[in-house]
């Protein structure tokens, strides 16, 4: 196959595309218009948190029926927390990523023409797009959109009659997220699929990138774990719309008895969390596939410990499919149980600091390229080196049961979760938006947004963990009812500050992205001096990305500052370079990688 092809029409390259390329471009724009609109309902319940009932001409213009005289209704905030949480969790961490890296690398690293099924990546891409537009509508249904916690517990999301929000909104909810989870199988199956089968002569499993590692891994975590909760999302519309009572037992509303027997709603939420935590990794460990690329390129240095890194993807795996009870210590288990969760959810500390010690020690006297890819994947180290110490403390049961559904909690899994993950799309999109579009983003504007985000990042959830050690619950509407908690109110104003400068920085990124990608700089073949394949591609989109013969691999991806002599000077760099490609053949007597 090579780029002569049948002449393509607007509709079948820019809409129906079974291009990998045009795919992943199109999971990124979806992802960062679903971004925004989680971003802004944030800051419009920060507004809240900070200065409750206080009157806002913005929450009267954007909230209409569910505000009264600027003053956001109680149910209405409960909404927005459980839409900006589904949308970051589901819609631009999950998707963001993988359907937006994965699309993109998979068959470029591994020497692949396009993905193993081109239309069924085409399909995952539409059901999630149609997943996406179905959150949106139950934005505007006329009770209000679901608001049940982006956990959506029954009984509030079991019973249409509870509050509003357990209305059409719930409904829609479900439907949406069935939806997102038939895309994520396909895709995640088309990349197993791809990176098994397909990849280029040469292209040993260990030869493979870090990036491509943990695409893979994660893709089976999403295939083990993301049926369970479409189990759990087709029980609870069963409970809705059937008159079943898998989640439901002796439930009062208003003084009736309803005539549900025999559930429980402990099912749910072990149904729920056994996809819920493996949700973590599915989305951090594509964020730390990029880094791991993006800080050995820019260090100049092999990644060390590659064949360490590999295991601690595989151990991060394993063990996140067996550790979601710590979710649930207060829900009643048997404290036997409850410290065999402590027991595993702690072990998942030593792959994570294998990792963090690696990406340090890659970064140890290395040449350092601090563009704002590397920030970003600094940063992710840094934020998730953070969160990760305080994961030690909710593992443990006897501390989470003190601290449960306090602002420590969302300080943690927001730190963790939330923002390393999403500095590793930024690393991700500044690394590779040459590759993706032709031209080089903005370095200046990259910088002001890197530096605003993290400080501003910082500045919101360092002092959650103090307020949540305090007391303070979250998803509470107000805490002017709780004089305990009037002393603290002063820290949420700087918190909601910090949210508000966060959020409005991240527009340098919008423009950024958008004026560069037709105003940007022509970007050269390999701009950042990288050794893998995608960057043997013309710059230039072609149909199948390489003209003629796929390129053959002979070495590892990360031979920075190779030598080859015991002289172990700067004269025999190959090239004249300090980085090979990986499709560049041995030398004679070099060592095979």
């Amino acid at each position: 196959m090579s780029e002569h092809h049948h002449k393509e029409t607007f509709v079948t390259k820019y809409i129906f595309s079974q291009d990998h390329k045009m795919i992943s471009k199109q999971f990124l724009v979806t992802g960062m218009f679903m971004g925004m609109i989680a971003v802004f309902m944030s800051m419009l319940f920060r507004l809240q948190i900070a200065w409750p009932e206080t009157s806002f001409t913005i929450i009267e213009a954007f909230l209409g029926s569910h505000q009264t005289n600027g003053v956001m209704d109680p149910d209405f905030y409960l909404a927005l927390v459980t839409i900006h949480g589904t949308i970051m969790v589901f819609f631009v961490l999950t998707a963001g990523l993988s359907g937006t890296f994965s699309n993109l690398l998979i068959p470029l690293q591994i020497g692949a023409r396009d993905m193993a099924s081109g239309f069924l990546n085409m399909i995952s891409y539409w059901l999630f797009f149609v997943s996406s537009v179905i959150m949106v509508i139950s934005l505007f249904v006329e009770a209000g959109p679901a608001s049940a916690g982006w956990t959506i517990y029954p009984p509030l999301s079991a019973l249409p009659q509870a509050i509003p929000g357990s209305g059409a909104g719930m409904t829609l909810w479900l439907v949406s997220m069935a939806i997102f989870v038939a895309s994520s199988l396909i895709g995640a199956l088309n990349y197993i699929v791809t990176i098994f089968n397909l990849r280029t002569k040469g292209m040993k499993m260990t030869r493979l990138p870090l990036t491509m590692w943990a695409f893979f891994i994660t893709a089976i975590i999403g295939v083990v774990s993301f049926p369970v909760l479409l189990s759990a999302a087709l029980l609870l519309i069963f409970d809705r719309s059937f008159g079943t009572s898998f989640y439901l037992s002796d439930i009062f509303i208003s003084g009736e008895v309803l005539h549900y027997q025999g559930g429980s709603p402990v099912l749910f939420e072990h149904l729920f969390w056994f996809l819920g935590h493996p949700e973590v990794y599915i989305v951090l460990l594509p964020a730390l596939g990029i880094t791991s690329e993006i800080i050995s390129t820019n260090s100049r240095k092999p990644i060390f410990g590659y064949r360490a890194m590999i295991m601690s993807i595989m151990a991060i795996a394993f063990l996140s499919t067996i550790v979601w009870g710590h979710h649930m210590f207060i829900s009643g288990m048997n404290p036997f149980l409850g410290s065999v969760f402590t027991f595993t959810t702690l072990l998942i500390a030593i792959p994570s600091a294998v990792k963090a010690f690696n990406y340090i020690t890659t970064l140890w006297k290395g040449n350092l390229q601090l563009n704002p890819a590397m920030l970003f994947s600094i940063g992710l180290v840094s934020t998730f080196v953070t969160g990760g110490l305080t994961g030690l403390v909710l593992a443990d049961s006897a501390l989470d049961i003190n601290i449960h559904d306090t602002y420590f909690v969302v300080a943690h899994f927001h730190l963790v979760m939330g923002v390393s993950a999403i500095f590793g799309m930024y690393a991700g999109i500044y690394h590779w938006f040459p590759k993706m579009y032709g031209r080089m983003m903005n370095k200046t504007l990259g910088y002001w947004h890197f530096w605003i985000t993290i400080i501003c990042a910082y500045g919101v959830f360092w002092p959650m963990h103090f307020i949540g050690l305090a007391g303070l619950p979250r998803r509470y509407y107000s805490n002017t009812a709780f004089p305990m908690f009037d002393d603290l109110l002063q820290i949420n104003v700087v918190i909601t500050l910090f949210a508000l400068v966060g959020g409005i920085a991240q527009i340098i990124f919008i423009a950024n992205f958008f004026i560069s990608m037709y105003r940007g700089a022509k970007a050269t073949q390999n701009p950042w001096k990288s050794n893998t394949l995608e960057w043997t591609t013309p710059v230039e989109h072609i149909h199948g990305n390489w003209p003629g013969k796929i390129p053959e691999v002979h070495r590892w991806a990360y031979d920075y500052s190779k030598r080859v002599d015991a002289n172990d000077d700067d004269s025999d760099y190959l090239h004249g370079q300090d980085f090979v490609l990986q499709t560049t053949p041995l030398l004679e007597g070099e060592e095979q990688s």
